[in-house]
């Protein structure tokens, strides 16, 4: 969000000041759109990697499938919680992370609602 903000701001900015600077040379003029297009670019990757992970955000993540560094994702799980999950699969149903005592309980209630058992 912040990096849309920021682009809209250099897009405004770039606009009002090509329209009111004073004329410039052809090389000038080159080099502003090159910086601008640089600018741009840059903006542009972080826009998309945010809407990547904007689509991500709301899925459920997997426990049967899900890799490590996705599972570290969640709240509280860190790298040796995640591997500990994978070692127990599969689980038939989510609450299965309890009574295998991967998680406890209270771990559990943290997830719960971010993740499902295919």
């Amino acid at each position: 969000m912040k990096t849309g903000l920021y682009f809209a701001v250099s897009c405004l900015v770039v606009t009002l000041v090509g329209c009111s600077a004073p004329p410039q040379s052809q090389d000038q003029v080159r080099e502003r759109a090159a910086d601008t297009t640089a600018a741009i670019k840059r903006n542009s990757q972080s826009i998309a990697q945010g809407i990547k992970e904007g689509w991500s955000r709301d899925k459920n993540i997997d426990v049967n499938s899900a890799t490590s560094e996705q599972l570290q994702t969640l709240p509280g799980i860190d790298a040796p919680k995640a591997k500990l999950i994978i070692q127990h699969r599969p689980y038939p149903t989510t609450s299965a992370l309890v009574t295998k005592k991967v998680l406890s309980k209270a771990e559990f209630d943290q997830i719960a609602a971010k993740i499902q058992a295919r």
